[in-house]
């Protein structure tokens, strides 16, 4: 039997294994300091302001880099929002709670595109 997840089709024991993989994840150390960095880091609206834009902009300059179309301009507003957010405790504590997160999630990803021979595009070292 299949079930359906996010529009593609899951046989019943990968579906299984996702799910306890997911539990697992979000009972790990990583994820309750990514959560209780979020909610503070966000708590204050200057703060959460800062990170949404310093998000949009790094979104903005992946996609630039992936067409060769990287704007000097945004890249040193990026660098300077950065080091602005290092300043604040929260926001710096958040931002590394993320990178660590980040990194876990992409060694999975690494670990089942390697057992299934998947072309890692982009996140190849």
């Amino acid at each position: 039997m299949a079930v359906i997840c996010m529009d593609k089709e899951l046989s019943k024991p990968i579906s299984e294994k996702s799910e306890e993989l997911a539990a697992l994840l979000k009972a790990s150390e990583e994820y309750a300091e990514f959560s209780r960095a979020r909610e503070a880091a966000f708590a204050k609206e200057s703060t959460r302001i800062l990170l949404n834009e310093y998000r949009t902009l790094q979104t903005r300059l992946q996609a630039a880099s992936v067409s060769g179309s990287a704007d000097e301009a945004e890249l040193f507003k990026l660098q300077r929002l950065g080091e602005l957010l290092q300043l604040d405790p929260a926001a710096s504590e958040y931002l590394f709670a993320q990178y660590r997160l980040n990194n876990m999630l992409a060694a999975i990803y690494k670990r089942l595109a390697l057992a299934v021979d998947a072309d890692l595009g982009l996140l190849d070292d």
